[in-house]
């Protein structure tokens, strides 16, 4: 007993076998592979072949047909399954002590929690965009849970193609919604990368769980991961689209190498971002610059359209794509009416007739088209000189609810354009579900209509489809003669580009238009 103990201490091993001639258990001391296995009864008298998995079973048999006294043998990674469909991962070290040969005692030291050989059964893994509408769901719900912390985990070479690679994934996704919020708060957002969502106290370390459930399939993987906190009261209010943004534009850049710093600059950008928006809004620190729209039979302006311009860029849709995305746009679509309006009403300018831009956004509740009333209510019949052009920019989820909105500026003399048509998904759908006046076509197919057959077909079906709905068109892009010429010939009323006049601070008529004089107590409309 002696001896073997000593032979325990100096091997620095978990478990302690002593083999005989045939290969059994004799003796048993130590830690066995989990809670309620005590080799010294359970496996005494066992063959030690029994207890190994297939996988190490031969090189082990090699190494004890080579043993003799005094000769300790290199260590040797193996499997030990003991019968109830759990493994444990060990490594085994081989020796033989003089004064008990021929024995062979074997250590064995543990390497990771013991598992079972059955694939593990977890919910299904969320992808990218079901992980945004989960966060935004526990973060609004009844618990309204903001202590939440984000890891981004890279796997590298994890998308193998082969079944240990494909069960390794498996046990992976297994581990990570077992460390989730509620067991459900993970997503594989791409084949390597994983995101989870967690209590902001929780401490597991991931990348370790990622390892040893990798490590059951025999494979070695490295893992990189970044863990973001929210700090304490981000998430109230608007705060909590910022971090929806925040977490949609990490999510969309699979190419991230620091997640971790991008995602809490991205959340802390967004919010500074969003807070100069307001104040833009709010002082009314924006330009609008004006675009002529002609008729393309006369060649004569019919109308402007309002282009806002903020902060001296040229292209504010990533402005404009936060805006929406933050609920802040209804209040710039108002304040850019406002000035529209404004212009109009000086001297000088009583003729002409001007579209605004509204985001779908802003259609979603009844305050777009009240504040439009209201700031055209001591003077309704401006009304008949406005147009709103309605953007897919943001989807519009109630299409009833914003078709009445829409009846509701039309049947107060405003009119109403589809914009961007055929640049975005859901064009169609508006087109049959949205009452309109006009569909400007995006300029995508006006670049090359000049001599591209399959765009002159689509817009030559798209025209027919308006006329028959009773609805004008409007070509934009336009900067030659020859796509003017193309879409006139597509009997396309109504066109828009370089060729026509770029955007200016006030409006400019241009020169030859043949737009009426104003006659004493004229309403000037859209005919």
């Amino acid at each position: 007993m002696k001896s073997r103990l000593l032979g325990l201490a100096f091997a620095s091993a978990d478990l302690l076998l002593e083999l005989d001639r045939e290969g059994r258990v004799a003796f048993a001391a130590g830690a066995g592979p989990a809670r309620g296995i005590d080799p010294s009864s359970a496996w005494k008298g066992r063959s030690l072949a029994t207890l190994l998995g297939n996988d190490c079973l031969g090189a082990v048999t090699d190494m004890l047909a080579a043993m003799a006294p005094g000769i300790r043998s290199s260590p040797i990674d193996v499997s030990i399954d003991w019968g109830d469909g759990h493994v444990r991962r060990a490594r085994l070290r081989a020796f033989v002590l003089p004064d008990l040969a021929p024995a062979v005692s074997c250590a064995l030291t543990w390497e990771g929690p013991a598992f079972s050989l059955a694939l593990p059964q977890a919910p299904e893994m969320r992808d990218a965009a079901g992980l945004v509408d989960w966060v935004h769901q526990v973060m609004t719900g009844p618990d309204g849970r903001t202590d939440l912390a984000f890891d981004f985990i890279d796997v590298p070479g994890l998308a193998g193609l082969d079944d240990a690679h494909r069960r390794a994934a498996i046990r992976i996704e297994a581990a990570l919604q077992v460390a989730s919020l509620d067991g459900s708060g993970a997503a594989r957002l791409a084949p390597e990368r994983f995101a989870v969502v967690r209590p902001a106290d929780d401490a597991r370390d991931l990348a370790a769980d990622v390892r040893d459930a990798a490590a059951v399939e025999g494979l070695s993987v490295e893992v990189s991961s970044a863990h973001t906190a929210l700090s304490a009261g981000v998430v109230p209010g608007m705060a909590l689209k910022a971090l929806r943004f925040a977490l949609e534009g990490c999510i969309r850049d699979g190419a991230m190498s620091r997640p971790d710093v991008t995602f809490a600059d991205s959340l802390r950008r967004t919010m500074q971002e969003a807070e100069r928006f307001r104040a833009m809004v709010r002082n009314r620190e924006f330009q609008l610059q004006y675009q002529p729209i002609v008729d393309l039979g006369t060649r004569a302006t019919h109308h402007f359209e309002a282009l806002a311009r903020l902060g001296g860029t040229t292209g504010p849709a990533a402005t404009i794509q936060m805006a929406e995305a933050l609920g802040l746009i209804e209040g710039f679509d108002l304040a850019v009416a406002e000035k529209a309006l404004a212009q109009m009403r000086r001297p000088g300018f009583g003729l002409i007739k001007v579209a605004v831009n509204v985001s779908g956004a802003s259609l979603a509740t009844d305050d777009y088209v009240s504040g439009l009333m209201r700031l055209t209510s001591t003077a309704p019949e401006m009304r008949k000189r406005l147009l709103v052009e309605v953007t897919e920019t943001s989807a519009i989820t109630d299409m009833e609810g914003a078709d009445e909105r829409l009846r509701a500026l039309r049947r107060a003399g405003i009119r109403v354009c589809l914009d961007d048509f055929g640049v975005g998904a859901a064009s169609y759908d508006y087109l049959r579900r949205l009452s309109a006046d006009t569909v400007k076509i995006d300029g995508t197919f006006i670049g090359d209509i000049a001599t591209n057959e399959r765009s002159r077909t689509l817009v030559s079906h798209l025209v027919e489809t308006c006329a028959a709905l009773k609805m004008t068109t409007i070509a934009e892009m336009i900067e030659s003669e020859e796509q003017a010429k193309a879409v006139m010939a597509l009997k396309v009323s109504h066109g828009q580009g370089w060729l026509f006049g770029r955007p200016t601070t006030e409006p400019v008529i241009a020169a030859g238009s043949t737009a009426p004089a104003r006659r004493m107590g004229e309403v000037v409309g859209w005919s």
